[in-house]
């Protein structure tokens, strides 16, 4: 989900550099300093100082101007390879504490499922009564666009367009310059596809790929990125479901099992793109609360989706409010279903198909 941005400009002053900052939806991050107007402080190094003045509209200032988004998540799923359950989801979203959130519930209209944020009215995971379901991440990165599209309406306008994956994948992606870097899962379990989108892909690689059967794990990198906390999420996963073979799996000892994991990794293990002491707090799968220049910032939420052969849904929520952990389980019936949702599923893969 989209944070506040925070634009930066210097103006030389003899020897001396004065920074003027202008609010817009993120936190900066630049030459080792950070940055923020919503607090009205500057800092380096622990020491922070009272500085700056608001203005209504924030402009963009040029070539000299830094943005990074610090809103993380990860996500491990299961495609097609569980002779019970098509898909399986979990999902923790990393977010400041400060930001309003709705938690899950069913949205206006009755046919979105999910939670929302309420700053920019998108959500990072829902779902729809007709089978339909979408889930980001953001992409880790240093720049970002001054005025871009807020990522969290892409789920959100997949759920209504009632387009299939593929079909609103190739519209969307015409317009991805538009949006700061993102990870795309859509998914119609009723014609059983899935795609992955993206628009920060290398050089070479297509925006848009089809996901196949088994495991995979989306963090904010590219899908199935082996950066260590994939790995180790990955790795428990497939040892869980090794555990309990084709039996029916605990969703709730799942969560617990795997997406508290607050280890945290060595710094030569981080993919060195912000700087170090913040990527260390971000390396483990649980982010646990700390404190940053403009507030606490932590996982607000874990999410497990699971989708089971005659077409249930049972959607878990475990959600942080006012400081305490609070749960909700929403379960429905995916709607004008005239097929068994788990058959003919395929063995595992690993790998994605080039679709476009």
């Amino acid at each position: 989900m989209d944070q506040e941005i925070y634009f930066l400009k210097k103006k030389k002053k003899k020897k001396r550099i004065k920074l003027q900052i202008r609010p817009c939806s993120d936190v900066v991050h630049q030459d080792g300093k950070l940055y923020s107007v919503s607090s009205g402080v500057e800092g380096r190094r622990g020491r922070w100082s009272r500085s700056t003045r608001e203005t209504k509209e924030p402009k963009f200032l040029g070539s000299k101007s830094y943005a990074t988004k610090l809103t993380m998540c990860i996500a491990v799923f299961l495609w097609r390879a569980h002779p019970l359950y098509p898909f399986i989801l979990l999902l923790n979203r990393d977010e400041y504490h400060s930001r309003s959130t709705r938690p899950l519930g069913w949205w206006e209209g009755d046919e979105i499922l999910g939670g929302r944020d309420e700053v920019a009215g998108g959500t990072w995971l829902a779902c729809s009564r007709d089978g339909r379901m979408a889930f980001l991440t953001n992409v880790r990165e240093v720049q970002s666009l001054p005025e871009a599209k807020s990522r969290g309406d892409l789920p959100v306008r997949f759920l209504q367009s009632k387009k299939r994956p593929a079909e609103f994948a190739e519209e969307m992606v015409k317009e991805a310059d538009q949006y700061n870097g993102f990870n795309l899962i859509l998914t119609d379990l009723c014609s059983k596809t899935m795609v992955y989108v993206t628009n920060r892909a290398k050089e070479g690689n297509n925006l848009v790929t089809e996901v196949e059967s088994g495991i995979h794990v989306l963090t904010n990198a590219r899908l199935d990125s082996p950066w260590p906390k994939a790995q180790r999420l990955g790795d428990n996963f497939r040892e869980l479901l090794d555990e309990h073979g084709e039996k029916e799996l605990p969703m709730k000892e799942m969560v617990e099992k795997l997406m508290v994991d607050t280890f945290k990794e060595d710094e030569s293990m981080l993919p060195h793109i912000y700087p170090p002491e913040r990527e260390y707090h971000l390396s483990s799968i649980f982010v646990e609360t700390h404190t940053t220049p403009i507030g606490r910032y932590g996982t607000r939420s874990t999410s497990a989706v699971f989708v089971n052969a005659i077409g249930e849904v049972e959607f878990y929520e475990r959600h942080l409010e006012n400081e305490l952990w609070k749960e909700e389980t929403v379960t429905y019936q995916i709607e004008e279903t005239d097929q068994v949702i788990g058959e003919n599923m395929a063995s595992p893969i690993k790998s994605l198909q080039q679709i476009i």
